[in-house]
């Protein structure tokens, strides 16, 4: 008999991002967070008594919880998928903070191995899930720019080490601007252009060590072993085209997501948000024009409530572990453009998921 009622959610990894997380899945009436375990019970001890969270651990606590069905895996990246695959192992359905592994055979590992159990995997990012992306979507599915062409991607900063305590893994493998910020664009692609076919790329590094520049370990320096600035092309299963920069190299601050087709050019919400303007530019416009402005319904957590919704309903989960793992893929894919100087094919496909209701309320009790 299928269960009913709000899904036991258990938490592996109490660091930065785990705040809003908790904050949102102990709010909603369709969620019930259990417990918090880190390899550091301090930390997560912190965590639990910081939101409220009764039981606090060890890993242990959450993948030995029979209350738990749903485990929130917030690790470093290149935990993911040991992580993730511990949670299948002890019975668990899993929602992994973005990338879903760092290579392809340990991400269809994990997939596989959730597919034998018959158990889900979802994955960040969930902004795409947002009310601005979402409402980007159906316009452009309503018809509001024509038929898509091609996108412009920006994204331009000088970096987290100014602000992030403990930066150094956000320039090392499975980060950088590529692995960080490049899931939130190119999530928000596949959603608006269906599948990317093949990429090209090339890569530098503005300098091989940066310097921790806030928190307890301010002045200390690390070293950069990925690019920090990343030029890509895109081409996608339909035929269109995508032009993106990824860079922690600039001092300019920019983020701009742009699809343009055959009447018109929509400048998209920030894909790293859950909401925002929406403008349209026609031929005979100076500027763009604001054509909406949404609201925020909810932020991180918001696709593992999907996916805690969808278990209840029996339906699919709309951040699935197939979507990531086509992500991954073009994100491995471009790496070895960067590497190879050449177009590389991106294997995998994937099926766009459908967009939520209009109506759809985060905060209602639905299971």
């Amino acid at each position: 008999m299928s269960k009913s009622g709000p899904v036991g959610i258990g938490f592996i990894g109490a660091g930065v991002i785990s705040d809003t997380y908790l904050e949102n899945l102990n709010s909603f009436a369709d969620t019930n967070v259990v417990a918090v375990g880190d390899l550091f019970a301090d930390a997560a001890k912190a965590k639990a008594e910081k939101h409220g969270i009764a039981v606090s651990g060890g890993p242990e606590v959450v993948l030995d919880n029979p209350e738990v069905e749903l485990v929130i895996n917030l690790t470093i990246p290149a935990a993911h998928a040991e992580v993730a695959l511990s949670a299948i192992d002890a019975g668990k359905h899993v929602w992994n903070e973005k990338p879903l592994a760092l290579d392809r055979v340990s991400a269809r590992a994990l997939l596989d191995g959730a597919e034998a159990a018959g158990l889900r995997v979802g994955c960040a990012p969930d902004t795409f899930l947002g009310s601005g992306l979402q409402h980007a979507r159906r316009l452009i599915e309503e018809g509001e720019i024509g038929t898509p062409l091609t996108a412009l991607v920006l994204m331009q900063s000088p970096g987290p080490e100014s602000w992030h305590p403990n930066p150094a893994f956000l320039f090392q493998e499975g980060a950088g601007p590529l692995f960080d910020i490049g899931p939130y664009y190119l999530t928000a692609l596949v959603q608006t252009l269906g599948p990317i076919a093949s990429v090209a790329a090339v890569g530098s590094k503005s300098r091989e060590t940066r310097v921790i520049g806030s928190g307890p370990k301010a002045g200390e320096e690390f070293a950069v072993t990925v690019p920090s600035h990343v030029s890509a092309s895109a081409r996608f299963e339909s035929g269109q085209s995508a032009t993106m920069i990824f860079s922690f190299d600039s001092p300019r601050r920019r983020t701009l997501l742009e699809v343009t087709g055959t009447e018109a050019t929509m400048v998209l919400p920030d894909p790293n948000m859950f909401d925002g303007e929406i403008a349209v530019q026609r031929r005979d416009d100076e500027e763009p024009k604001v054509v909406s402005t949404t609201t925020q319904l909810s932020s991180r957590g918001t696709g593992a409530l999907d996916m805690a919704r969808a278990i209840r309903e029996g339906r699919p989960h709309r951040a699935q572990g197939a979507l990531a793992y086509h992500v991954l893929d073009a994100m491995i894919s471009i790496d070895e453009a960067i590497t190879s100087g050449a177009y590389v094919d991106v294997q995998s496909t994937v099926e766009v998921p459908a967009p939520l209701p209009a109506d759809w309320d985060p905060k209602a009790a639905t299971v």
